[in-house]
């Protein structure tokens, strides 16, 4: 189908265009509200700035679409591949990304507040200052990927994959990370207030000067984990392994630590609990 034939139809009311191909096209600053690419082949178009709130990209293949500045609320992009797609400041509040396979996928000040980005693959991917206020990320790979400064307050990271990611300075407050995958993973100065992150896996983790202040992290193995002036104050560690961790400076008033075990723990200078 050629370009001008879906805007004519599109403006005669169709919105169904299911399994189209419109490799490298652009479809840029458009109002594409409600349109539907089922199973489309949609690789390498540019949406940049369009409209395509409510719109439905279920099974579609969106490999280094440029959907920059786009309006995608309330999306349907399930099991798509959005392998190295590029949704920079994209409006994707209420959307479905569940399935997907969205490898080296950019996301930097995207807007995903409620989206649903459960056992996708963003392996690598960027979302760099990126909006995930109560989004749904459950059992979703997030090897290597960056997430440098995101939001992520509230979110449900429950059995996520961040195996050596970055969430330096990201604000993870009242998240759920429990049974996560976070080895090597590196919480430089980040948010951690209130997470509930029982049995997870933050073997060699980087959590200097992160704020832990009533988490909960029971069950869970810090063995090796850099926490240095970290703040863990009414932090609980209830049968944690934190042996061999680093706590120099850290701020321990009121920590739990009831079977917590500390063998070889450097605690040089910590504030520790009475």
């Amino acid at each position: 189908m050629e370009v001008e034939e879906l805007l004519k139809q599109y403006a005669a009311g169709e919105r169904m265009f299911r399994s189209v191909n419109l490799v490298g096209v652009n479809l840029s600053d458009m109002d594409l509200r409600e349109v539907s690419f089922i199973r489309a082949n949609l690789e390498n178009t540019s949406f940049i700035n369009t409209n395509l709130s409510g719109s439905n990209f279920r099974e579609s293949k969106l490999m280094g679409v440029d959907l920059t500045d786009a309006q995608l609320a309330d999306a349907n992009l399930i099991s798509a591949n959005l392998t190295d797609a590029n949704f920079s400041r994209a409006n994707l509040t209420g959307a479905s990304m569940r399935g997907s396979i969205s490898k080296n996928v950019t996301l930097n000040m995207a807007n995903l507040t409620d989206a649903n980005l459960a056992e996708a693959n963003f392996t690598e991917a960027n979302f760099i200052g990126a909006h995930l206020v109560n989004s749904t990320l459950i059992r979703t790979n997030l090897l290597k990927a960056n997430l440098s400064g995101a939001n992520l307050d509230g979110a449900n990271l429950t059995n996520v994959i961040m195996r050596d990611s970055t969430l330096e300075g990201a604000n993870l407050s009242n998240a759920t990370l429990s049974g996560a995958m976070l080895m090597g993973a590196n919480f430089h100065q980040a948010d951690l207030s209130r997470v509930t992150m029982v049995g997870a896996d933050l073997t060699d983790a980087n959590l200097s000067e992160a704020n832990l202040r009533a988490a909960n992290i029971s069950w869970t193995s810090l063995r090796g984990a850099n926490m240095s002036r970290a703040r863990l104050y009414r932090t609980k560690l209830n049968w944690s392994n934190l042996s061999g961790v680093n706590l120099i400076e850290a701020v321990m008033l009121d920590t739990v630590l009831y079977r917590a075990n500390l063998r070889d723990a450097d605690l040089r200078g910590a504030i520790l609990p009475d």
